[in-house]
């Protein structure tokens, strides 16, 4: 799915409580929220924020639905910027399957995370604030740029049937070859069916999954909306500008165009599907987020993700789009480190 750079907006939570319920049905639990926190200065624009212009919302709601028995939490009250420790972000190139790997790492912890980012995307233009903001006393946060994106070009990036498969491999032997033995993943959209495959065809070397804006199959429907944003001449100038300046507009354009062609050929596939078969092979413990104002994700597929992986979470944003982890970074950041905690 689009990921790309995005706009890096804060939303706050003022107090409220959250339910947990089983899955049956579509029972929810819910978290009432208050009024919104200042907003973050504005970073690179993202695919997603194409349809993400709204700013300086608060989440109104938080629904939570998870394979356990009931329970009640106490209530939340609003907390400030995660603590930081070492906050210097080193930046270098690693040889990975026969191509150099551009990646940032950040932080000092014993657990060692993995961010994805989406297409087009890297990890600077897409994890502003999770390298900047995620506790680097707990974390050691890696952000990569998969081959044929951001720094990590050359090789100009292709769409062969297996790309997907091909960059679960690159970013499980690029965190190999930093040295880490286990590891938490991540994953933004495309980035998000990377670490889905990866989790599931490496299990002894993936600690925690988190993804969102993702999805393991293709509809037809999800094909309207990939074309929908083919031509990038049609994207606002607010979007468009980042990326015509990290890629020029002959790469970006044509990239786009490749992309778009590449992840629809999977509706082509019996069910559409991605990585549909490997979802029951992910044993370890797996948090799926989604916005309910995603224009580039219908909520089935997270649905979908969260039934066929045992024991999963599913938290629902009801006013999350697809860059939320950048609109509502503050509450995003919150969530995922407590359950990597």
């Amino acid at each position: 799915m689009p990921g790309g750079a995005g706009h890096g907006r804060g939303g706050g939570i003022r107090g409220g409580r959250r339910s947990y319920r089983p899955l049956g049905g579509r029972t929810r639990g819910e978290r009432r929220a208050g009024s919104p926190s200042p907003s973050l200065p504005a970073g690179p624009a993202s695919l997603g924020a194409m349809f993400c212009r709204s700013a300086g919302r608060a989440l109104r709601a938080l629904a939570l639905l998870q394979l356990q028995p009931p329970a009640r939490a106490a209530p939340l009250t609003a907390r400030g910027p995660a603590a930081c420790y070492g906050t210097s972000i080193t930046s270098a190139k690693i040889q990975v399957n026969g191509v150099h790997l551009h990646y940032q790492q950040t932080g000092e912890g014993s657990h060692a995370v993995l961010l994805l980012p989406g297409m087009l995307g890297s990890g600077e233009t897409d994890f502003g604030p999770q390298l900047k903001s995620m506790n680097k006393q707990l974390f050691t946060v890696v952000a990569w740029d998969p081959r044929g994106y951001g720094k990590s070009i050359p090789p100009s990036r292709d769409f062969p049937p297996d790309f997907f498969e091909r960059d679960a491999k690159d970013a499980v032997d690029l965190m190999q070859a930093l040295k880490f033995k286990k590891f938490s993943l991540l994953g933004w959209s495309d980035g998000g069916i990377t670490a889905l495959i990866a989790a599931a065809k490496y299990p002894n070397l993936i600690h925690k999954l988190v993804v969102w804006g993702a999805n393991a199959s293709v509809t037809q429907e999800d094909v309207r909306i990939y074309n929908g944003i083919r031509d990038v001449s049609k994207w606002s100038e607010k979007v468009k500008k980042p990326l015509e300046e990290l890629y020029g507009h002959k790469y970006f354009a044509e990239t786009c165009e490749a992309w778009v062609d590449g992840i629809s050929r999977f509706a082509e596939n019996s069910d559409g599907n991605i990585c549909q078969q490997l979802l029951p092979d992910i044993k370890c413990p797996t948090f799926i987020i989604h916005g309910e104002k995603d224009p580039l994700v219908p909520q089935a597929h997270a649905e979908y993700i969260h039934k066929h992986i045992k024991g999963s979470r599913l938290l629902l944003m009801p006013e999350g789009k697809h860059n939320l982890h950048l609109r509502f970074a503050k509450d995003f950041n919150r969530e995922v480190e407590d359950f990597l905690r």
